[in-house]
């Protein structure tokens, strides 16, 4: 079976496109229908657009921009689905959990090493919220800053994959080592897009403090210099009674 790691095989469907049919009239009178009549209450409940950088763990050489539209359980856990843009027809690809330093703190050494920090992120102008004054952004980035994140990414899709194929990979955070600094000409290209310069995102953040310390277990490949691909593996299948 695949590995995040693996580049697939052959794709159906046209070069450079999600295979299948574009839409019909009928569909989309039936979707609008459904988004009047149902709640939709877990979509509602997102409150925030962060766009953002990623590396894959198992290929620093690979940045790709993400979007995470982030909804809060409470004062110390996120949950965001992460798309590749923020148009109509962008492709989710993952989601990113994000947590507060005290309960990453409590958290099994080895599940800390799939976790990433925030803190340079943040400070390095990588982050922003789109159409957010800085002033305003400022008060959540103070805390975000001092959170830890679990990103896994089902849809390589900076590869060509037309489809979510394989295995889901493991993301990391951009740092200030050579070996995590993110592609220049990706940061050009979204600082046009939102029409903001990075320099002066940069000098807005100078206040905001980094955690005293950050984990060793955290941002894995820092200390390490290894990083991780998950591979699907054929297992014996728990069997059981269907009904207690």
């Amino acid at each position: 079976m695949a590995s995040s790691d693996e580049k697939p095989g052959p794709m159906p469907g046209p070069e450079g496109s999600t295979p299948g049919k574009a839409m019909t009239t009928g569909q989309r009178i039936l979707d609008k229908g459904a988004q009047i009549v149902q709640s939709l209450k877990p979509i509602k409940h997102i409150s925030q657009h962060a766009c953002t950088f990623a590396f894959y763990a198992h290929d620093l050489s690979r940045h790709i921009q993400t979007h995470h539209f982030l909804s809060r359980l409470n004062q110390d856990f996120l949950q965001c689905p992460v798309y590749d843009s923020d148009s109509s027809d962008a492709r989710l690809i993952g989601i990113e959990y994000i947590i507060s330093e005290w309960i990453f703190e409590a958290l099994p050494a080895e599940e800390q090493k799939l976790w990433h920090s925030h803190a340079y992120e943040i400070e390095s102008g990588l982050w922003i919220n789109p159409g957010m004054a800085e002033t305003i952004q400022k008060l959540e980035l103070r805390n975000l800053a001092k959170t830890y994140g679990k990103f896994w990414c089902t849809w390589q899709v900076d590869r060509g994959d037309k489809l979510p194929l394989g295995a889901p990979a493991l993301m990391v955070s951009p740092q200030a080592e050579i070996m995590g600094l993110v592609n220049p000409e990706l940061i050009v290209k979204r600082d046009e897009k939102y029409r903001i310069t990075s320099e002066d995102v940069i000098e807005s953040r100078a206040g905001i403090e980094e955690p005293e310390t950050i984990s060793l277990h955290a941002d894995h490949w820092r200390n390490t210099g290894k990083g991780f691909a998950i591979d699907v593996v054929q297992t014996e299948m728990k069997s059981g009674a269907p009904f207690p």
